[in-house]
């Protein structure tokens, strides 16, 4: 699933030279199609989380992938710019509760030391789907045009959508064959009738500086997803064919960087039974190793410097994705999917606003030394909030133990992995 919906939200970057050219648009008109996906991203996040727990991951990814797989094979179908947008927006809003829906079903899955390798996996597929999408979809547009890829992939989506519907179960203990030992290793999950009421106030107080971290990620990672293809195509000069591999190299770091981040995370914690210092120190170490990587595109390097230093400044990146998603599953297991959906409202609200201005930028100044700049800053300051911020445990079973005189916490409030449910 993660694959399926990075491919067909991120296909438009690829085509994106060629609906320019077709629908005659500007920089910033094309930046504003590729927003509008996130300004609807962003309307579910929270709430898409909340009712993907009111009715269960099966029930609610089925509905979501069904919606998504529609709008993806109607984006083939635009004939102009209100339509692209028209079609991007209900993208938008269908894949808007899917991975906080997705994180809520790993959460009744996973062991909690495992919530940075599980993170890490699903988001390598989806940073995958990112790097194949370039090569697949400029064979697709040599052989027949833009439209077929997003009508390709609309199909596929719907049909991994039965596909989960049959095979998934929302509770481990309802799956034939599971063990006494298996169910043991992983957090009870109440029924939804017997699910305690979401406290708001507190978890919104815990999440809101990931929100602000996540945001400096998803600037950069929407950077990187919307205008890769058009600095290769017009910066130096290539081919549909050249930038759609060179895009796919740059971008296929991250599926490295995603699961490497999470076992390196992981590792930490089982050797310091501290969360909160396993998640900020991939944190730090990939914001400082990505702004690094990217201030050589400063200068607009050669071909080939340009294409490294992309490459690893997004592997760096990444090292980081898998810290922000396990983080609510670390501090907030009963509700995670309503944590995930408010810490990725900050990847959600920057890519509506990071097209778009990048947009603005390029064609203001004629080059991408500007928007890299910007990049670098905002990196900067998510990794200064990352090394300070301290999310605190949210969860019932804290709760009752604060009020019995339990510590079985670490020094950010997160229990430690040996007692983490």
């Amino acid at each position: 699933m993660y694959f399926i919906s990075y491919f067909d939200r991120n296909n438009i970057a690829t085509a994106g030279p060629s609906i320019i050219a077709e629908f005659h648009l500007s920089d910033a008109q094309f930046g504003l199609a590729a927003s509008v996906f996130s300004i609807f991203y962003a309307v579910l996040q929270i709430f898409g989380g909340w009712i993907g727990e009111k009715i269960g991951p099966r029930r609610g990814l089925l509905i979501l992938g069904l919606m998504w797989g529609l709008s993806t094979l109607f984006t083939g179908l635009v004939v102009g710019l209100v339509t692209l947008l028209v079609a991007r927006a209900i993208l938008g809003f269908s894949e808007s509760a899917t991975f906080p829906t997705a994180t809520q079903a790993m959460s009744r899955w996973v062991p909690p030391d495992r919530n940075g390798l599980v993170q890490g996996i699903v988001h390598s597929a989806s940073r995958l789907g990112t790097a194949v999408a370039p090569v697949v979809v400029a064979a697709i547009i040599v052989a027949s045009g833009w439209r077929s890829s997003f009508i390709y992939i609309g199909i596929l989506s719907m049909l991994w959508a039965f596909i989960w519907m049959a095979l998934f179960r929302d509770r481990p203990k309802d799956v034939k064959g599971i063990t006494a030992l298996e169910l043991s290793e992983v957090p009870a999950q109440p029924a939804a009738a017997d699910r305690p009421p979401v406290p708001w106030r507190r978890l919104m107080r815990t999440i809101l500086p990931v929100t602000l971290v996540d945001f400096g990620y998803g600037w950069v990672a929407w950077v990187f997803f919307t205008w890769i293809p058009t600095l290769l195509a017009t910066t130096y000069h290539q081919n549909v064919s050249t930038y759609g591999l060179l895009t796919s190299l740059v971008l296929v770091g991250g599926v490295v960087g995603d699961t490497l981040g999470g076992l390196a995370s992981d590792r930490i914690l089982r050797r310091t039974l501290n969360p909160g210092l396993a998640r900020r120190t991939l944190l730090l170490i990939g914001f400082i190793g990505s702004l690094l990587c990217l201030t050589p595109l400063l200068f607009t390097p050669p071909l080939n410097v340009a294409v490294v230093a992309l490459a690893f400044s997004f592997f760096f990146l990444e090292l980081t994705n898998a810290q922000l998603w396990a983080i609510p599953m670390d501090v907030a297991p009963t509700w995670s999917g309503t944590a995930s959906g408010m810490m990725n409202t900050g990847f959600a609200v920057a890519g509506i606003i990071s097209p778009i201005v990048v947009g603005a930028l390029v064609d203001a100044t004629g080059g991408f030394a500007i928007p890299f700049g910007v990049s670098i800053a905002i990196l900067v300051g998510a990794a200064v909030l990352a090394g300070v911020m301290r999310p605190k445990r949210v969860d019932p079973i804290t709760a009752q133990s604060n009020r019995t005189g339990s510590h079985d916490a670490d020094s950010n409030g997160a229990p430690v992995a040996a007692t983490a449910e």
